[in-house]
């Protein structure tokens, strides 16, 4: 399994919507992105500053997978224009530089 933490930003004006727009995701993406590995994807929005953190069996063949994905591409298409700039599916994530794992058993 991988951890990706990603980051994206708002448009100005648009933190409301896209909580809204959050509130519940499509049925048919959610099943989508399972089926491509998505194991968990946790989004925290500080004023226009998204942190995406994602549990996925492997990032680059969800990505792959996800591409043509109807539901993906109809769900990118609502969201990117909530975004400064489009969000981009070569994205690799944010590089890890320290953790400290929980002891086993405990989250």
């Amino acid at each position: 399994m991988q951890r990706i933490a990603l980051r994206t930003r708002l448009r100005a004006g648009a933190e409301e919507i896209y909580d809204e727009v959050h509130s519940v995701i499509p049925a048919e993406l959610d099943a989508d992105m399972r089926s491509a590995g998505v194991r968990s994807w946790t989004i925290w929005r500080d004023g226009r500053d998204l942190f995406h953190y994602v549990e996925v069996d492997d990032y680059a063949a969800m990505q792959e997978r996800l591409k043509d994905s109807a539901a993906n591409q109809a769900w990118q298409a609502r969201i990117n224009r909530l975004l400064e700039g489009d969000f981009d599916p070569r994205n690799t994530g944010l590089r890890v530089i320290w953790t400290m794992d929980a002891p086993d058993g405990l989250v």
